[in-house]
């Protein structure tokens, strides 16, 4: 009885100070002009910055319903993405942004994709995929993307497609939520 006790208020304990002992440590990837550091910048100060193409990373605190969540935003030009797995330790989860106006690179966004998920320090943890500027007319939906990724056979990983627009802010806070208790879950 003691035992149980004590694991369960341990338990109470952990997920009260959940995400306040230390940020919680978040990779943002995605090819390059998709919408990363526009989606970073909403998050972080809830308005829309002027970006130029990231060319190493930024990295930046964003709290979100008393969580903080440090984002690492990763430029995503081909000859920066081999640089990619020098930042998968300690990850807890990742948000991979979809430019789904952009059809021409669809194949290769995929490819990078699923190379990312194949690592062994990525392993199990939680995947959101924005599927970024649904704003722009022939924007592939949600559901479109899913497909198109091949996301149905990834198993042993909690993943998610969000339709969102970063200059609106439009379905940023829905995929937050859904990362919040993916997170939780794990």
């Amino acid at each position: 009885m003691g035992l149980t006790i004590s694991s369960i208020f341990s338990s109470l304990t952990s997920l009260a100070n959940w995400g306040k002992e230390s940020d919680l440590r978040i990779l943002m990837l995605g090819l390059d002009s998709a919408g990363k550091t526009t989606i970073l910048y909403r998050l972080q100060i809830g308005e829309v910055v002027s970006t130029i193409p990231t060319i190493g990373f930024n990295v930046e605190t964003v709290e979100y319903k008393n969580i903080k969540f440090q984002v690492w935003d990763l430029g995503g030009q081909s000859s920066i993405r081999p640089y990619w797995r020098c930042y998968y330790a300690n990850t807890r989860a990742i948000i991979y942004v979809i430019d789904s106006s952009d059809h021409a690179r669809l194949s290769t966004s995929r490819s990078e994709l699923l190379t990312l998920l194949s690592e062994e320090e990525l392993k199990g943890v939680p995947l959101l995929i924005f599927s970024n500027k649904q704003d722009i007319e022939g924007a592939l939906t949600s559901g479109q993307v899913s497909d198109a990724l091949g996301l149905v056979e990834e198993k042993g990983r909690e993943w998610s497609v969000r339709g969102s627009c970063a200059t609106k802010g439009e379905g940023l806070e829905e995929g937050l939520d859904w990362l919040v208790n993916a997170i939780q879950k794990k």
